[in-house]
C-alpha cells in the first residue's frame, strides 16, 4: 500500500510534535530546582489582642485543612493554624500561630503557600550542628542533631524530595529526636543546597543515591549502630535503593517513607495529568530518559534506569520493615502505588493513609502523623 505524500507528511509532523513534547516533559522533570512562586496576596491583616489573622483569596490551598506556612521573598514566614475563618465568597482568613523574628506582614505582601512548616532546625526547636559530607560530587551540607540516652546510636537519616529543600524533612526530625535518635539531615547533588554537578539536572535518584550512601558511611564512622532512613517523595526512592544495597543491610533497620515515589512511570503520568495533559503523554518522555543517546540530548549525564527504580517490580527485594505515610489526594505521586506495595508485602509494609496531598500528611493531621511514626519506631526498637 502506498501512503500519499500529504498523509506521510502529516504523520511525520505528528511524530515530530510528539517527540518534542516528550523532550519538554523530560527536561522539566529533571530541571534544576526553580525559584519559588510568590502568587498569594495578603488581602488584609486582622488583629484582636495578641491574635493575628491574615485574609487571603479563597483557593484550594488556602481552604486546605491542617497547618501550613506562608513564605515571603524577604525570607519572612508565617505559620498558620488549621482554623479557617470565612470572609465572604472569595476570601478566607487563617490565624497566625508563628512569625519569623522581626517580620511583620502587611496588606499587599505576596507570599507562597507551603507545607514546609519549619525553615531551620531552630524553628523546630532543635539544636543542630552544620557538617559537611564528602561525596564524589563535592561537599554536601548536612545538619546533625545529636540524640541522647540508649537510642543515640540509632541514627535517622532524612532525605528530602525533588525540588524541595532539606528543611522539609524537619517535620520528621522532631519525632526522631523525641525518640532520642541522632539525626542527619542531608543534601545531595543538584538540589540547590548540595554540590552542583555536571549539567545540574536531577537523575531522579539514580545518582543522588551515591551522595546519600556517603552519608550512611559518615553515620557509621561517627557511632551509628543502626539506621532508620526517612525518605520524602524522591527521597523515599533513594532510601529504598540504599536499603537494597547488600553492604548496608546490617545497619539499616527500617524505612519511614512519606509520599514515596515507588514507580517513576506512574508518577510521570500523574504529573502530566496534573498539568492538564493526557496522562499517557508521560510515556513520550520515557525514551528521553532511558535511551543513552536521547538522555544526552535531554542534558543528562547518562540514561536513567527507570526499571531499576520500580519498587512494585522489585517488591520481592524489600528486606526491612517499612512505614509508608501517603495522602489519598496526592495528584503528583499516586497513593494507589503505595497501596499496591503494601498489598504485595504485608509482612513488612505498614501503610497509613491521610486526607492530604503530596508530602502534606503531617500538615493535614500533625498529631496522627507524629503518633503513627513514634509508635512504629517504638515497636521497631522494642523488636530489635
Amino acid at each position: 500500500m502506498t501512503v500519499p505524500i500529504a498523509l506521510a507528511g502529516a504523520m511525520a509532523a505528528v511524530l515530530a510534535s510528539a517527540s518534542g513534547l516528550g523532550l519538554v516533559i523530560a527536561r522539566r522533570l529533571t530541571a534544576a530546582p526553580s525559584s519559588r512562586r510568590f502568587d498569594l496576596t495578603i488581602r488584609g491583616v486582622e488583629r484582636d489582642g495578641d491574635q493575628q489573622a491574615i485574609v487571603l483569596d479563597r483557593t484550594d490551598q488556602t481552604e486546605s485543612s491542617g497547618v501550613y506556612t506562608l513564605l515571603f521573598p524577604s525570607g519572612g514566614w508565617l505559620q498558620l493554624s488549621d482554623e479557617i475563618l470565612d470572609r465572604g465568597p472569595g476570601r478566607v482568613a487563617r490565624v497566625v500561630t508563628g512569625t519569623a523574628p522581626g517580620f511583620t506582614p502587611s496588606t499587599g505582601d505576596r507570599g507562597s503557600w507551603s507545607g514546609i512548616y519549619f525553615l531551620t532546625p531552630a524553628d523546630a526547636g532543635l539544636t543542630a550542628h552544620d557538617v559537611g559530607i564528602s561525596t564524589l560530587s563535592g561537599i554536601a551540607p548536612a545538619w546533625r542533631v545529636d540524640g541522647n540516652g540508649d537510642h543515640s546510636t540509632t541514627w535517622a537519616i532524612h532525605i528530602h524530595g525533588l525540588g524541595s529543600p532539606r528543611a522539609g524533612t524537619l517535620r520528621g526530625v522532631q519525632v526522631a529526636t523525641e525518640q532520642d535518635f541522632t539525626s542527619l539531615v542531608v543534601s545531595y547533588r543538584n538540589d540547590s543546597e548540595g554540590p552542583h554537578y555536571g549539567s545540574g539536572r536531577s537523575t531522579l535518584g539514580a545518582t543522588e543515591v551515591d551522595d546519600v550512601d556517603t552519608a550512611i558511611q559518615y553515620a557509621v564512622e561517627h557511632g551509628a549502630r543502626q539506621i532508620v532512613l526517612f525518605g520524602w517523595s524522591m527521597g523515599a526512592q533513594v532510601a529504598l535503593q540504599l536499603a537494597a544495597r547488600p553492604q548496608h543491610q546490617p545497619q539499616i533497620a527500617g524505612l519511614v517513607l512519606e509520599s514515596p515515589v515507588l514507580d517513576w512511570v506512574a508518577t510521570i503520568k500523574a504529573n502530566c495529568a496534573r498539568a492538564g495533559l493526557p496522562a499517557v503523554a508521560g510515556l513520550l518522555a520515557l525514551p528521553w530518559l532511558t535511551s543513552p543517546l536521547l538522555a544526552r540530548v535531554t542534558g543528562l549525564p547518562a540514561s536513567i534506569p527507570l526499571r531499576d527504580l520500580d519498587w512494585i517490580a522489585r517488591a520481592h527485594e524489600l528486606a526491612v520493615p517499612t512505614l509508608i505515610l501517603h495522602g489519598k489526594d496526592d495528584d503528583s505521586v499516586p497513593s494507589a502505588v503505595s497501596r499496591k506495595l503494601a498489598a504485595l508485602r504485608p509482612d513488612l509494609v505498614q501503610l497509613e493513609l491521610f486526607d492530604a496531598g503530596h508530602t502534606l500528611t503531617w500538615n493535614s493531621d500533625r498529631a496522627r502523623w507524629r503518633s503513627a511514626v513514634a509508635a512504629w519506631l517504638t515497636a521497631k526498637m522494642a523488636a530489635d
